[in-house]
């Protein structure tokens, strides 16, 4: 979402860099190109204005003019100041007795049913007993929908259409508690617009079942009007965070860096797509990092651990490293990595040119080319796998014939392969200096 702003910041970083010494006019030429980048990207006036008078201030001073690499500097301030205006990272509260009760509310559309399943995952994914309640009776099949997340993460759903939610809210909570649940999340209902009926039913859920969190669900895409949203909300109720969805849209991603200094409410999780694991919980480092186009590391570590099985990726690298790198292991190396996300936010997270670099190519050709390789290994038999050096002519053909695809795909796969082969062989002699080329 941020890639026209990752775009327009590094073209005035790129500047900053090619200068020696920075004078006090090139320093306001680069605020005045990152000001334009900031108010396109939808960022609210205030926080630009602010913003910038902060990293002005810093780069015309001392710190920059005594730095070795003036440009890399005021990159570390607007790195800085960026952390800064995304807040500190607030973890979920869930001190005191159990159950603890967390509450999603937003406005209709804003993606909270889906918010209430991806967070109930993850909790117990970390090994917490939850319980979801179904507490929007008036939407179409909310509480279906509800009822089929639950289904897919094995968290039980509480739901009953005969009742108020405020009166479902109180049952749910008398069954968690006897149950022995820590956490129970509470699916509100939302509304087209902000109205005082949404808001009294919400402060009745609130007195009946006090909650520890009560988290404000609120879609990126919307811009500015998320502020307005927030600060609505807000004024009724006592909201202890945000939950930002459709992060991986097309949007211009203002919304995620004023909302914090607007409204004074912490971001505590940002949804990254549809999936149910596509939640994570806000880091402002790591974001600015991936703002400022210098990738996400740690964010891709943690998909790479959550999707590969530990035991089979050791020792695929340890045939590697001995060089006895087969077809086979390059099939489950796509696999592994598709379960990794979709490549366009794998990408996003690689750092400086390597990630500059995997910008530049189409994420949809490489899955297309994923979907090619996969075809053709599965259409050979074990043996072949293992051993493609016996892949002769009328193998060669059999093969295309049966992915559906021509003999130069398969002659094109095998090459690829045999060059990766070769790495594998030169890392293996030079004990890991091959690793440059390998990344090229």
């Amino acid at each position: 979402m941020f890639e026209n702003l990752t775009n327009r910041l590094n073209q005035v970083f790129d500047q900053l860099r090619r200068r020696g010494k920075l004078s006090e006019a090139d320093v306001d030429v680069a605020m005045r190109e990152v000001r334009l980048a900031l108010l396109e990207a939808d960022v609210h006036f205030s926080v630009v204005k602010s913003f910038i008078g902060r990293v002005r201030e810093r780069a015309i001073g001392a710190e920059v003019s005594k730095a070795l690499n003036p440009g890399q500097q005021i990159i570390k301030i607007v790195n800085d100041e960026l952390i800064q205006t995304l807040g500190e990272p607030a973890p979920l509260n869930l001190r005191g007795p159990k159950p603890h009760v967390i509450m999603m509310v937003g406005l209709q559309g804003s993606g909270k049913t889906t918010g209430a399943g991806k967070l109930a995952r993850m909790l117990r994914s970390k090994g917490e007993r939850v319980m979801l309640v179904a507490g929007d009776p008036y939407r179409p099949a909310a509480v279906t929908q509800l009822q089929q997340l639950g289904e897919r993460i094995d968290v039980p759903v509480e739901a009953d259409l005969t009742i108020t939610p405020p009166e479902l809210v109180q049952r749910s909570f008398d069954k968690a508690e006897k149950g022995g649940y820590g956490i129970m999340i509470v699916d509100t209902a939302g509304r087209s617009q902000l109205d005082s009926e949404l808001m009294n039913e919400l402060k009745s859920i609130v007195d009946k079942v006090p909650p520890v969190e009560i988290l404000l669900v609120v879609d990126s895409m919307i811009g500015q009007e998320a502020l307005n949203i927030a600060q609505g909300f807000r004024d009724n109720v006592s909201i202890t965070g945000l939950m930002m969805t459709k992060m991986d849209g097309d949007s211009r991603g203002g919304a995620a860096i004023s909302i914090r200094s607007v409204t004074g409410v912490p971001i505590k999780f940002i949804g990254t797509g549809e999936k149910l694991d596509a939640l994570e919980a806000f880091d402002p480092g790591r974001l600015s990092s991936r703002i400022l186009g210098m990738g996400d590391m740690i964010g891709l570590i943690e998909k790479a651990e959550a999707a590969f099985d530990q035991q089979t990726a050791q020792k695929t690298a340890e045939r590697m490293m001995k060089g006895h790198f087969t077809l086979e292991d390059w099939l489950d190396q796509m696999k592994q990595m598709k379960k990794m996300g979709p490549l366009a936010q794998i990408m996003d997270m690689l750092p400086g040119q390597f990630g500059q670099a995997a910008r530049q190519v189409d994420p949809k050709d490489i899955e297309k080319t994923f979907k090619q390789s996969e075809a053709i290994i599965n259409s050979m038999t074990l043996k072949e796998r293992r051993d493609p050096e016996i892949l002769n002519a009328s193998r060669r053909r059999r093969i295309a014939a049966g992915a559906g695809m021509e003999v130069q795909d398969v002659n094109r796969l095998i090459k690829q392969f045999r060059e990766t082969q070769k790495l594998m062989k030169m890392m293996q002699k030079t004990g890991g200096k091959g690793l440059g080329r390998l990344f090229g």
